[in-house]
């Protein structure tokens, strides 16, 4: 129901950029007699065998320091840098567009214009959420606690539990009414319980920031830290009835079907859901609940926790929703929290970046067709069209040459990937945002809009046939996914981008290495990972695997799982090996697949080399070259507790190590750190 990235990463807008469009801008260079960019990026004090990331990308992190405003930078922000500024030019334009411009152009001026203007944010106060804090000012009651939490679904504001409309499992066909497991401060459930000092900290800062809160809505410090106290308290046992990050992976205990009344009678007597689904027009015949046994434990909350409590907590997750929208006081304790505390960051970033981010969460698509437009030549989407196909190609001979695979499921192995949809690039059909309401009363009011507009258009997919088609990514986002109920892959625009530059100039060896394997290969082995090969070819989640042929893998990823578990970021935090185990087969394999495609190319049989590397070098080169990226430690812990990826570095040495042709590429001995004897390696695709 959640997709990978949208809903998780709502914000992701173009933080993350470009990587692609700085190939080609350095392979430019090295055409015009400048010395090659892979070459220039090299540390050569670092042994590959010792650290292939930083001997990879150690020269370029050295001299492109995190910048104030940053929790992490990458060579691809550089690049975004420059695709920012074209969208506030875009942006900036339409604000002074005037009534004849179309209804689009309109929606992007007037959302720019008000969230730009602080000086009416500041006049306005916390004004722009009195009818919802009058609200939660008039509960007397748990039932009206429960009305307020429906009524603060459509938007956006996360308490008690998540819900959406999307596809059935088991039938892929059919649009259901989901319910997860919610309503936490935290990113995640071990925020609350881990008992690393950086952890604790983190804690420490959240019940601060609650307080702080509190106070901006009028609270003395007293008062307003006793009841951060009593919000944590309940947040805590919230928590502690939440599933762990890796427990959430399994998608057969995650899924639990039954009749809106059956989720009422045996889990949430309070909740008659029957009534509640109809106060939003849906009328299904069951629900699927993730959790629950959360359920259960959050009625016996509700009834347990004292009023004043609970609209404490539904007044700190309004305002914390929407604080960034108010005025400056409220932008920065958030900041404060969010920002500093949470990811390092030491200053705010630009006002005006951040409005962009926040306008393509709420238009997305009207930006992406301007975005495509400018940016995305039909070459560029034909190269990579073509290059899914060779990946296609190419894992279809791996499965049919496994020795461990019975002919059995690898007859249903190769129909799944046939029947893989790809997308490239940008949907064919545009959504429709004409019943999207922006104005110019207050930023909070037009991002109210934007989420009920986002509710409702949700809801209204509940009953209709399953639209194959949607895309949930825009363009311009730097991301791709792997949807198992449709069994597609997804490439937006934006990873692929070479803005100014013939795509033409980005060299094969590391069009295979960043394109091919870091995300074509990698979310086309998405359906095969540990979760997503339990879905079949037509997107049902189903036991296809004969049973020892299941066996057999299980046993191979969990050799993967335990190499990750070894990896220490942080003193006393590993990475969870379990919880990213699908995002680690899923690298493992795009590496594998993008090499073998690679050596069908003609620069890999020519054998010349490049700056000095050779083409199996350059391959690898050019997929550590994907994950060029630092972070600050506080992003670093906040992301090895909440992240189901593993960090850059990782994701890095991770799969290197366990591929024969890196070692013999890289002179890589037994004894180094990148050395992993060959009975300990990972032998999957």
């Amino acid at each position: 129901m959640f997709p990978e990235c949208p809903m998780g990463q709502r914000r992701a807008f173009f933080r993350n950029a470009l990587f692609v469009a700085t190939l080609a801008l350095f392979a430019t260079a090295n055409a015009a007699g400048r010395p090659d960019f892979l070459a220039s990026h090299l540390d050569t004090s670092v042994d590959p065998g010792v650290d292939f990331f930083e001997y990879a990308n150690g020269g370029w992190l050295k001299a492109h320091p995190i910048p104030k405003s940053e929790s992490a930078w990458g060579i691809g922000n550089e690049v975004n840098e420059e695709l920012y500024a074209r969208l506030r030019t875009i942006s900036e334009a339409a604000a002074t567009a005037g009534p004849s411009a179309d209804a689009d152009t309109r929606r992007i001026g007037d959302f720019w214009a008000t969230a730009m203007d602080v000086a009416r944010a500041d006049r306005l106060g916390v004004h722009p959420l009195d009818a919802e804090l009058a609200r939660i000012d008039a509960v007397r009651s748990t039932a009206d606690v429960l009305d307020t939490v429906f009524a603060f679904k459509p938007i956006g504001v996360g308490g008690l539990f998540r819900i959406g409309v999307s596809q059935d499992e088991k039938d892929s066909a059919t649009m259901a009414v989901q319910l997860r497991q919610g309503g936490l401060g935290l990113p995640e459930r071990d925020f609350y319980f881990n008992t690393e000092a950086g952890v604790a900290k983190i804690r420490a800062a959240y019940v601060a920031h609650l307080a702080r809160t509190f106070e901006l809505l009028g609270r003395a410090p007293a008062d307003a830290k006793t009841a951060a106290d009593r919000v944590m308290a309940f947040e805590t046992a919230l928590a502690q009835a939440s599933r762990r990050l890796e427990a959430l992976r399994d998608p057969e205990k995650n899924y639990n079907k039954m009749s809106p009344a059956e989720l009422t009678a045996k889990y949430t007597p309070s909740i008659d859901w029957t009534a509640r689904l109809a106060g939003w027009g849906l009328k299904p015949s069951y629900v699927i609940v993730g959790q629950p046994e959360f359920f259960a434990a959050e009625e016996k909350l509700l009834r347990e926790t004292p009023l004043p409590v609970l609209q404490d907590y539904l007044r700190y997750h309004l305002v914390d929703a929407y604080a960034e929208y108010l005025s400056s006081d409220f932008d920065r304790a958030h900041f404060d929290f969010h920002g500093r505390a949470m990811s390092g960051q030491q200053e705010p970033r630009p006002r005006w970046k951040r409005v962009l981010d926040e306008q393509n969460d709420a238009m997305g698509m009207v930006l992406g067709r301007l975005f495509v437009k400018e940016y995305f030549p039909e070459a560029s989407k034909q190269r990579y069209a073509a290059m899914v196909d060779a990946i296609r190609d190419t894992y279809r001979e791996r499965i049919e040459r496994l020795d461990w695979m019975g002919a059995a499921t690898k007859t249903k192995a190769l129909a799944k990937l046939a029947s893989i949809t790809p997308k490239v690039g940008y949907p064919d059909r545009w959504k429709d945002y004409s019943a999207l309401v922006v104005g110019r009363d207050s930023y909070a009011a037009n991002v109210m809009n934007a989420a009920r507009w986002q509710f409702q258009d949700n809801l209204s997919k509940f009953g209709k046939p399953v639209d194959r088609t949607e895309w949930e990514m825009t363009p311009q986002t730097y991301n791709a996914y792997y949807n198992p109920s449709n069994n597609e892959i997804v490439l937006p625009a934006a990873i692929f981008m070479v803005p100014g530059v013939p795509d033409a100039e980005v060299d094969d060896a590391v069009a295979y290495g960043y394109a091919a394997a870091s995300t074509i290969g990698h979310e086309i082995t998405h359906g095969f990972d540990d979760e997503g090969r339990q879905f079949d070819a037509q997107g049902n989640l189903s036991g296809w695997w004969t049973k020892e042929d299941a066996e057999r893998f299980t046993v191979a990823a969990q050799k993967m799982a335990e190499q990750f578990n070894a990896y220490e970021p942080l003193p006393g935090l590993h990475i969870n090996g379990k919880a990213s185990l699908g995002e680690n087969i899923a690298d493992y394999g795009g590496v594998l697949l993008g090499l073998e495609a690679f050596k069908k190319t003609a620069q890999y049989r020519e054998g010349k080399s490049i700056g000095g590397l050779t083409p199996t070098q350059r391959y690898f080169l050019g997929y550590a070259l994907g994950w060029m990226s630092q972070q600050r430690d506080e992003r670093l812990r906040q992301r090895l507790l909440s992240d189901v990826h593993a960090p850059a570095k990782w994701r890095v040495l991770g799969p290197m190590s366990n591929i024969p042709e890196f070692y013999e590429a890289f002179g890589v001995k037994p004894g180094q750190p990148m050395w992993r004897a060959p009975e300990d390696r990972v032998r999957i695709w």
